[in-house]
């Protein structure tokens, strides 16, 4: 029988960056995504300046994130503060108890590791802090393919 590899080994210099979700943020697509699709993981390597903030949000999917460089302080949805540094990881379970925020201080490098590669279950939800509601800016839904404004008649 004969195997033939399926190995990738890739620069990920040599990749696109984009913007990301907050200021300050910008993304590199690693896999999982149309380039290098993948069977049930997606990773992306995100990059924040330092003073970023990403708000307080969840996703209805497990994440996972290995700090590379720089410094944060992470929130969960009780408003106890994490420092995360080199070496450091968080671990996210799908819904809002799963919530959590980035305050930068030092420029940081995270690797993002999300536990599926469904276009439905990409989203990533916005929580008002007081009132524990979520929600989701109809721009951002419908860039990750989550609204259709075509008629069906």
């Amino acid at each position: 029988m004969e195997v033939k590899s399926t190995l990738k080994v890739i620069n990920a210099a040599g990749l696109k960056s984009h913007p990301g979700v907050c200021k300050g943020q910008t993304m590199q697509q690693l896999v999982g995504f149309a380039e290098l699709p993948t069977d049930r993981i997606r990773a992306s390597l995100a990059t924040y300046e330092a003073g970023a903030l990403e708000e307080l949000h969840w996703h209805p999917i497990e994440s996972f994130y290995f700090v590379i460089s720089g410094h944060a302080t992470v929130r969960d949805i009780e408003g106890k503060e994490y420092e995360v540094g080199p070496g450091s990881f968080i671990y996210t379970q799908p819904g809002i108890a799963g919530a959590h925020e980035w305050e930068v201080k030092e420029g940081l490098q995270i690797m993002a590791v999300r536990a599926t590669t469904e276009p439905n279950r990409k989203f990533q939800f916005t929580v008002d802090k007081k009132t524990k509601r979520s929600y989701i800016d109809l721009d951002e839904l419908a860039r990750r393919g989550g609204v259709s404004f075509k008629s069906h008649y």
